[in-house]
């Protein structure tokens, strides 16, 4: 009988989890470091005191999913996540705190894609006909993927666009999926996920573009979820080792010795699902005497990054009208562009009312100053409420800058050393989805080597 073949991998992100579910349930058997004492990466969960000295459970930052992501959701349901428990439906739109925005027409929130989301496009309540036939032409290009030259950007491709599509639509849009303001984001990858979104069949009941906002903390709705379905359903393949940061990777023959601080194995092939920063330094050794793990490094090197900060409040008595608003811009531009109203989003926690999530995409500066920011932007949208502040998390590299032309590294670093993550080859932006969709192939592919 063949041996079964040996894995290690390197990160418990959402992107390495991914790897490892694949990759044990090919048969392999996985043995995953993580240097941080809990599993999630960009996308875990933390715990903040509140204003009562209550612990709460809340993450390092606000994600959104849509109906689209079917790779997410479905390791997430063969995990065993109770996903319409874990995840609130809402139509694709954009609501505004001020009254303004578009969002789907009752009638029309439980139409499939396209329709639904045509629907709340078309129907958004303050623009004109010239707007309004301004967006069909648009969904046209994204119905077929019309992009033009690689190096423009969504501003280019959205030239003549009137003043009030761009500001309450593509802006909104391109920041939060981009990470970047429209005059700076691929024209093409944003062209890929509107695509995507309005053509593409969804997962299960759901339209390719719901949104999917997660009701529980992100360590639940996936990492932990995957690392607890590991453990119970195939003990025999998994070995987890937590607070083992592993610096670099050694050659042996045709194995790979894999070395945390205290824990090591031996293996056949090797995932790396750090973030690029990390990979990239910690690969430096081996891409000295390897070629193609040199150009790899190179790769992977020459990515740029962008920030996200979120914000989180605390005001009693105050609720949103919707789970979720987008904000227009501040005189300064440095407040947030979405408010989330956790309370809203877990019910089953009373500790979670009056908490909100304010989400400052593509920001600068330091923390205090963000916080500052959005602390007045607050006062200013809710003047009659009192906001304390609880928590400001400022992840300076969560996403790469998706920028015209941008080359991401591919999958292959070397013979038997994969990548994984969301700035690896692919159609997608730094999203969930693209983390899954990267570790799923990493694991077929390190069990197929």
């Amino acid at each position: 009988m063949q041996r079964p073949v040996r894995i290690g991998i390197v990160g418990g992100g959402w992107a390495g989890m991914a790897a490892a579910v694949t990759a044990v349930q090919r048969g392999a058997h996985v043995t995953l470091f993580e240097a941080a004492p809990q599993l999630g990466g960009r996308a875990r969960s933390m715990t903040v005191i509140g204003p009562a000295g209550q612990p709460l459970q809340l993450d390092n930052g606000q994600h959104i999913l849509i109906g689209a992501y079917t790779t997410t959701l479905t390791l997430m349901q063969t995990v065993g996540v109770p996903l319409n428990n874990g995840l609130l439906r809402l139509p694709l739109g954009l609501p505004m705190a001020d009254g303004g925005g578009w969002c789907a027409p009752h009638w029309a929130r439980d139409w499939p894609a396209p329709w639904g989301a045509m629907a709340a496009m078309i129907w958004a309540p303050h623009w004109g006909w010239s707007e309004r036939w301004a967006l069909m032409r648009l969904v046209r290009r994204w119905w077929f993927h019309q992009t033009g030259p690689d190096e423009r950007t969504v501003a280019d491709a959205c030239a003549g666009v009137p003043r009030r599509v761009m500001h309450e639509l593509i802006e909104p849009l391109c920041v939060s999926a981009l990470n970047l303001p429209s005059h700076a984001a691929s024209a093409q990858v944003f062209s890929r996920v509107m695509h995507d979104t309005l053509r593409t069949a969804g997962f299960g009941p759901w339209s390719a573009s719901d949104l999917l906002l997660p009701r529980v903390d992100l360590g639940r709705l996936w990492p932990q979820a995957a690392a607890h379905w590991l453990h119970t359903q195939h003990p025999q393949r998994w070995q987890l080792h937590l607070g083992q940061a592993v610096r670099t990777l050694e050659r042996q023959d045709h194995r790979w010795l894999v070395h945390g601080p205290n824990a090591s194995a031996e293996v056949d092939q090797v995932i790396w699902a750090s973030a690029a920063t990390v990979a990239t330094k910690a690969l430096k050794n081996l891409a000295a005497t390897d070629d193609e793990a040199q150009h790899w490094v190179r790769q992977a090197s020459a990515l740029q990054h962008t920030a996200i900060a979120t914000v989180y409040t605390h005001t009693p008595n105050t609720r949103l009208r919707e789970p979720m608003l987008a904000l227009r811009p501040t005189p300064s531009h440095a407040g947030a562009q979405f408010v989330f109203d956790r309370g809203q989003l877990n019910p089953q926690e009373p500790s979670m009312n009056g908490v909100w999530a304010w989400v400052v995409s593509a920001c600068s500066g330091a923390g205090e100053v963000i916080t500052a920011a959005v602390m007045a932007q607050a006062k200013t949208l809710w003047p009659d409420a009192h906001f304390t502040h609880l928590k400001t998390v400022v992840d300076k590299r969560a996403a790469y800058a998706c920028r015209p032309g941008t080359v991401k590294p591919t999958q292959r670093i070397t013979q038997g050393v994969w990548a994984a993550g969301d700035y690896t080859e692919g159609p997608y932006p730094s999203t969930l989805e693209a983390a899954m969709r990267s570790g799923v192939a990493a694991g077929l592919a390190a069990t197929a080597a």
